[in-house]
């Protein structure tokens, strides 16, 4: 296939209408055809079906908060709003979908909240089935309440599985045609804050990128009763880096033979090779994002580019990547989208 499509999702407190669509064409090696595909608030964090039917967004309207459903046009890549499930007060800050559970899952950073949804045959969002509040604090001064940050479902489908920036834990729950109850409780180092977590394929082991402490934690995970044991920590950064960094995201080559993760501050993405035996890893090397703090960064499906989206400079860059070597190479950058955050692309079969 030439051409990969996909979405951004974007803040929309400067010029961005709502969520972006685009193109990579592999032959031509670019970015192209950027519009607009659906205008609303906000809309940071995105997540797309297997099937490639549906779209689930954060969303800000007006003085709520919640998770929009958009369906998809196979033709044009156009959204149509569906539905969606507000309350009052903040948006979430990521939103994560299990079609086997008909379940899509927010991670609320304001609210402190996991929040989860049961949806319809036709995309659409059932009204909140749990909000689980989370309580505590850090050592840091942005820990001074829960901040969670990540939800999603652990890759036997047993737990959700949420990461609290603000209370420096990895919370499992288990879930119950769509309700959650509280299972495991994993403490990180205090002030490390954890951010976001992916699995690796042989789904017993996860790794979580910290903002605060600028590392990736590595960690086992028992699918007994939902627990984890840290294996390693390893910075994001290079040792004799000073200023401001705050680690961002964090993704796993589906050949489970890299990780990669994003920062902002330093304005990179590291790359690690994982250990095929321990699982643990190993610095590769740093790539520049060619922009200022990169919230986010995707693999695009054939796992040949890498699109990073810097935020505050409003622009993606894109990369080739040597499956070999895991590392990356600037192909373009400055491509301008307005405050981009999180990049998705639709799923290939």
């Amino acid at each position: 296939m030439a051409k990969y499509a996909g979405y951004i999702g974007t803040y929309t407190k400067g010029e961005s209408k709502g969520i972006y669509k685009f193109t990579l064409d592999t032959e031509l090696k670019k970015l192209d055809n950027i519009e607009a595909a659906a205008e609303l608030g906000n809309p940071t964090y995105l997540t797309i079906s297997e099937d490639n039917r549906h779209l689930y967004s954060v969303i800000k309207d007006n003085e709520d908060g919640g998770v929009a459903a958009y369906s998809i046009d196979e033709n044009d890549l156009s959204l149509q709003l569906i539905n969606s499930q507000t309350s009052a007060g903040s948006p979430p800050c990521h939103v994560s979908i299990d079609e086997a559970l008909n379940l899509v899952l927010t991670a609320n950073y304001h609210k402190g909240t996991v929040e989860s949804y049961l949806t319809n045959n036709d995309g659409s969002l059932q009204p909140v089935s749990s909000i689980m509040e989370h309580k505590g604090s850090g050592p840091d001064s942005r820990q001074e309440k829960a901040h969670t940050h990540y939800a999603g479902m652990t890759p036997d489908g047993k737990y959700a599985a949420a990461v609290d920036l603000g209370t420096d834990e990895l919370i499992t729950y288990e879930v119950q045609e769509g309700k959650l109850s509280k299972k495991s409780v994993f403490t990180f180092t205090p002030g490390s804050g954890p951010r976001h977590l992916v699995f690796h394929a042989n789904g017993n082991i996860a790794y979580v990128m910290t903002e605060f402490s600028s590392e990736v934690v590595v960690l086992s995970y028992n699918a007994e009763d939902g627990s984890f044991t840290q294996l390693q920590a390893i910075k994001t950064i290079p040792q004799d880096f000073t200023e401001n960094n705050q680690g961002s995201a964090i993704h796993l080559s589906s050949d489970t033979r890299f990780v990669y993760a994003a920062n902002r501050g330093h304005d990179s993405i590291v790359v690690f090779a994982i250990d095929e035996n321990t699982n643990t890893l190993t610095f590769v090397e740093h790539t520049s994002t060619n922009g200022e703090w990169p919230r986010d960064f995707v693999l695009d499906p054939s796992e040949k580019f890498v699109v990073a989206s810097n935020q505050n400079s409003s622009s993606l860059s894109l990369y080739s990547r040597d499956a070999e070597t895991g590392k990356l190479t600037l192909l373009q950058k400055d491509v301008a989208v307005p405050d981009p955050v999180c990049v998705k692309f639709l799923h290939v079969k």
